[in-house]
């Protein structure tokens, strides 16, 4: 049970699509499989409010929904979609707290090796079923989105991703 306890590390591609999930998703919340983001020593205004946005460590689904709400500039004509962003995110959180506390009804001494590796596949694939659920309410409001605001959600993301492909722009 300790690869729920002490963080994963990840290649990038894995890393990336852990830190989009804890970004939209709140998948992540209150679990061990939590994104890791690089720190950042100097952003721009803009890239500030998207690493807020992208931050989860003691943030509830609320709090980033809020703070994404905002770093994505969500206007007044789009409330529409991004409600169905926010009840997608509101419904990983609370799928991925069922099965935490469902997790935690099993001592870690009890488990085996396999019931350990059932575990974590419990975790894997409600984290996948979570970016479903998430990547079809987020793709409508995208295509709603004027390009510049695109852009912005594009370096949200590559907040999320370390920052990495936000070095590039």
């Amino acid at each position: 049970m300790t690869s729920f306890i002490h963080p994963i590390t990840a290649s990038a591609p894995i890393a990336r699509s852990i830190a989009i999930a804890a970004l939209l998703g709140a998948t992540m919340l209150a679990t061990p499989l939590s994104a890791a983001r690089a720190e950042q020593t100097a952003v721009a205004p803009q890239k500030q409010a998207a690493a807020g946005a992208t931050e989860t460590k003691g943030e509830s689904v609320e709090q980033r929904i809020t703070n994404l709400h905002g770093a994505l500039k969500i206007t007044a004509e789009q409330e529409t979609h991004w409600n169905a962003v926010a009840q997608a995110m509101r419904e990983n959180a609370s799928n991925m707290d069922k099965l935490v506390a469902a997790n935690r009804t099993t001592p870690p001494q009890s488990m085996s090796a396999v019931d350990d590796l059932k575990s974590y596949e419990k975790f894997a694939q409600a984290h996948v079923d979570g970016l479903k659920n998430l990547i079809s309410s987020f793709e409508k409001l995208y295509a709603a989105m004027p390009d510049a605001q695109k852009k912005v959600a594009d370096g949200v993301f590559n907040t999320s991703r370390g920052g990495a492909a936000a070095s590039k722009s």
